[in-house]
């Protein structure tokens, strides 16, 4: 019996990877919880899904309800893409300059590249939320997307997996804190480089 694609590409030990699509309705994930879902799916179909996965993702405060940061929900590392290349090996190196996200090494679910800036489209803007410090920003500015349920009006920051920008400074190379979108449909979020994609890790 010859194997499926599907079958040949399972990846049991990766532990990070790039969402292959995203939602399909710009920056609404349905909150934290359809992010999650979302990367535990397309983990489930690369093989992996006997983990539990977690986007990468930060929400602001509102109301009684608290901030949470995308730093502390997403285990401890070691992660490794597709490929079993290590990205970072914890929460600090992951937030340091010694961290291995690039290009090269930030492959979606199924080991293949994510298109990054010069390609056709571009898809460098990945959906965080956060701060360079893997936090939630703390001001009254809208920067999830209404915390992941809009898909109008409103903005949500983006990192550059490509570590690549307009410029050559911090904010241009930074991996999870480049600039806020232009908006949170999926045709804003294309506009400046975006397809709506996701980190995931995994927790364990």
């Amino acid at each position: 019996m010859i194997a499926s694609p599907t079958a040949q590409a399972q990846q049991p030990n990766m532990t990070f990877f790039v969402t292959s699509v995203g939602s399909g309705k710009g920056a609404d994930l349905g909150g934290l919880a359809g992010a999650d879902k979302h990367c535990q799916s397309l983990a489930s179909a690369a093989g992996a899904g006997k983990r539990t996965w977690h986007a990468y993702l930060s929400a602001t405060a509102s109301g009684k309800v608290k901030a949470v940061n995308a730093r502390d929900r997403i285990g401890k590392g070691p992660w490794r893409n597709a490929k079993g290349v290590v990205v970072a090996r914890n929460v600090e190196e992951l937030h340091s300059d010694k961290n291995n996200i690039n290009k090269q090494t930030a492959l979606n679910e199924k080991g293949g590249v994510v298109n990054g800036r010069g390609d056709k489209p571009n898809m460098h803007d990945i959906l965080t939320g956060s701060e360079p410090d893997g936090r939630a920003f703390n001001w009254s500015g809208d920067t999830t997307c209404g915390n992941w349920t809009k898909s109008g009006e409103g903005s949500a920051q983006v990192g550059h997996h490509d570590r690549q920008g307009l410029r050559d400074d911090p904010p241009s190379k930074s991996w999870n804190s480049s600039h806020p979108s232009r908006g949170c449909s999926q045709e804003a979020l294309r506009s400046s480089g975006g397809a709506g994609l996701l980190y995931c890790f995994a927790l364990k």
